[in-house]
């Protein structure tokens, strides 16, 4: 038996770790929201669904038994649906999302439980302290967004994701300076509508932070990310 080489995944390893459910619901999300963000926010929602499972390994919770794949799998790629060029941007994104992502699943058969479940974990991604208490699904979008971030949402379970591993996952889905489209793309939803950014809620504050100036601290903050952008 060959040995692996320090610093290497093993190949059946590395074909894991960017899988995709590929079930028909999760097929029909892929087609909803890769045409309608930018690829670097595409990226960053399937990478945000990689991180979620990777955390909830180890907390040793299982698909099927702790937490639903597909409603996972729903809630990180659609979590940024709020921003969408095709969306109302009547509300604030976090919100728009959540509505976007419950009516597509009840559309796509699931139940108006599961469709709420995914709601708030969605509505909620942005709610350090609270997401966390909600629900299981709640819990994992949330870390799974905190680890795509490298460091500026919380390190907790930094550790779950190697920078080998990391490597892989990055190679599938390239960064393509993901702070910034990010922050571009909140910014232009929230000042489209009063509504759409409420004053200390994150697209109120990043809204407020670019007018005033210029930069957004989260952006000053991934100067010293563990992705860097």
């Amino acid at each position: 038996m060959t040995e692996p080489i320090p610093g290497q995944v093993d190949p059946e390893v590395a074909t894991g770790l960017i899988a995709l459910p590929g079930t028909p619901l999760t097929d029909a999300v892929v087609r909803l929201v890769e045409p309608a963000l930018s690829p670097s926010l595409f990226n960053h929602s399937v990478r945000t669904y990689l991180f979620a499972r990777l955390v909830a390994a180890r907390l040793d919770l299982g698909a099927g038994q702790d937490y639903d794949e597909e409603l996972l799998f729903t809630a990180c790629v659609m979590h940024d649906m709020g921003v969408a060029a095709d969306g109302p941007h009547t509300q604030r994104f976090e919100v728009e999302g959540a509505d976007r992502a419950a009516a597509f699943l009840v559309e796509h058969g699931r139940s108006a439980a599961d469709a709420d479940e995914v709601w708030q974990a969605i509505a909620l991604h942005t709610s350090a302290g609270i997401a966390e208490r909600r629900s299981t699904l709640c819990r994992l979008v949330r870390e799974g967004v905190a680890l795509d971030f490298g460091g500026p949402m919380g390190t907790t379970y930094a550790d779950v994701l190697s920078d080998a591993q990391a490597g892989i996952v990055h190679a599938a889905y390239p960064r393509w300076d993901m702070i910034r489209t990010l922050t571009d793309a909140i910014v232009a939803q929230a000042a489209k509508n009063p509504q759409n950014a409420p004053r200390y809620s994150v697209p109120g504050e990043f809204l407020h932070e670019r007018q005033t100036y210029g930069r957004t601290r989260m952006e000053h903050a991934f100067r010293s990310s563990r992705w860097g952008n």
